[in-house]
């Protein structure tokens, strides 16, 4: 990108703006020539159309695809159509790999088989893997058919292994080089290319057979002796690779650790069949994040926020009638108790700081323990170690927070007792909470299941409830 390209990122907001501002003033037009009754109708009609939709597609050819895929986002469906159909078809492809899948799905139902196939054909082999899955099979096999017999392993293979694999994000566009050449050699193939790989900070040296013997850093290929061999200057002790087998969260985790930039994929026999980019990796840890977010909240897909309102039910409803069920259950444990709630009326107003502050301690010790399973420092055998030094924290928190409430509560009623209720009751269920925080997710893990989804919907629920009958019974049998 040249000096007089370079853009802040709050420009995305700029060309929303922008886009918004276009389409508003072409409706607002388009209305007042529609309430005219003037000659040659019409022609003024069509005259004012082509002139806000030339100046909205001038825009859009201007911005990058990431920019546009916002935008789209952003935009109500009509809008969004209506804009979808401005942008060039050679852009398709990228634009469609940038969109969220649920914005993505709502642009491919309106594209004809033809324009999927052209759309689909600007996109490398593991680009067209990502975008497979939300294509119509007939597509993808045209677009397979039209492949070469490189195109068509490479494709076959990106799309062999899981989602959350490192063979699923590598790609296959890549530089190697011989171990037996010279680094003028080097440069003089080099400035062949029209432009390198994205992320290329390194050279991968391979042999006849294509496998693996070392990396060539970019670096080391400029400062070095044109004269000297790439053997020479090439390093081999401290590669590191990866296999298309390994999880993509280990690999993203050695992407920071090590701080790479780009990474070989090797199979079995050490032959390099791709590489990893920072890109890549980047690309999935937001799509993982934003994965547990909305998990946690349980949701099971992301969301079109202009969807209509029958997606979104169908989205939503599943951990809603959990929750439903739950808060039931919370309303028959506030039941059992109507009676000491009637002699002592500030049970009512005290119960939900017990609950909520539970909800909120259960939330706090579920969140660390799914980020510190899925960064991998987590094992089932440090499930009891977890469990005691949560319990641990929850006793102190307990015990401060809960003396704190207590003798505001003794202020509040003039009652000790229900001042030391107040403190056993909060120490209790924060302890609860520390438990069902450790143990909800280390138990979904055994059972093969994503720790992240519904554990807010699950904590809560337990500590309401659980927050509830540890209140409620120990003032009945304390204070009453």
């Amino acid at each position: 990108m040249t000096a007089h390209e370079e853009r802040h990122p709050d420009d995305v907001q700029q060309h929303l703006r922008e886009v918004q501002d276009l389409l508003a003033r072409h409706k607002v037009v388009e209305e007042l020539v529609h309430r005219q009754d003037m000659p040659r109708h019409d022609l003024v009609e069509n005259l004012v159309h082509k002139q806000h939709v030339a100046e909205l597609q001038h825009r859009l050819d201007e911005l990058h695809p990431a920019d546009i895929a916002y935008i789209l986002e952003a935009l109500p469906r009509d809008d969004r159509l209506f804009v979808w159909d401005l942008v060039k078809a050679e852009r398709d492809g990228e634009i469609l790999l940038e969109v969220s899948d649920a914005v993505r799905e709502s642009l491919i139902e309106t594209m004809d088989p033809h324009e999927l196939k052209a759309a689909a054909e600007t996109l490398d082999a593991d680009e067209l893997a990502d975008l497979a899955p939300d294509l119509p099979p007939e597509v993808i096999q045209d677009v397979f058919q039209s492949l070469d017999s490189e195109g068509r392993e490479q494709l076959r293979a990106a799309m062999s292994y899981p989602e959350d694999s490192v063979g699923a994000l590598m790609d296959f566009d890549m530089v190697t080089v011989r171990e037996d050449v010279s680094l003028e050699v080097v440069l003089r193939y080099l400035r062949r290319f029209e432009e390198l790989p994205d992320h290329t900070d390194k050279l991968f040296v391979v042999d006849r057979e294509d496998h693996l013997k070392g990396i060539l850093s970019l670096e080391s290929l400029l400062i070095s002796d044109p004269e000297r061999e790439v053997a020479e200057v090439m390093r081999r002790d401290t590669v590191i690779s990866f296999q298309p087998d390994d999880d993509a969260d280990e690999a993203a985790q050695a992407f920071e650790r090590y701080d790479l930039i780009s990474a070989p994929v090797i199979d079995g026999e050490k032959r390099v069949i791709g590489r990893l980019t920072v890109a890549d990796v980047v690309d999935y840890i937001r799509e993982e994040s934003e994965h547990e977010m909305l998990a946690h909240a349980g949701l099971r897909e992301e969301e079109d926020i202009f969807a209509s309102v029958w997606d979104s039910v169908k989205n939503r409803w599943a951990w809603l009638a959990i929750n439903l069920v739950t808060a039931f259950i919370a309303s028959r444990v506030i039941g059992a108790f109507e009676g000491s709630i009637e002699k002592l009326v500030a049970l009512a107003a005290l119960m939900p700081i017990v609950a909520g502050i539970g909800g909120n301690s259960g939330n706090q010790t579920i969140t660390m323990i799914v980020r510190a399973i899925a960064m991998g420092q987590v094992e089932q055998d440090a499930r009891n170690r977890l469990l005691k030094k949560e319990l641990g924290v929850a006793l102190f928190n307990g015990l401060v927070w809960g003396s704190l409430l207590g003798v505001l509560a003794w202020w509040l009623y003039g009652s000790a007792s229900l001042g030391i209720v107040m403190t056993a009751a909060m120490t209790l269920n924060l302890l609860l909470a520390a438990t069902a925080g450790v143990l909800i997710p280390m138990i979904r893990i055994r059972l093969g299941a994503d720790p992240a989804i519904g554990s807010s919907v699950m904590i809560t629920a337990l500590t309401d409830s659980g927050g509830f009958f540890i209140f409620l019974g120990l003032a009945t049998l304390f204070l009453l």
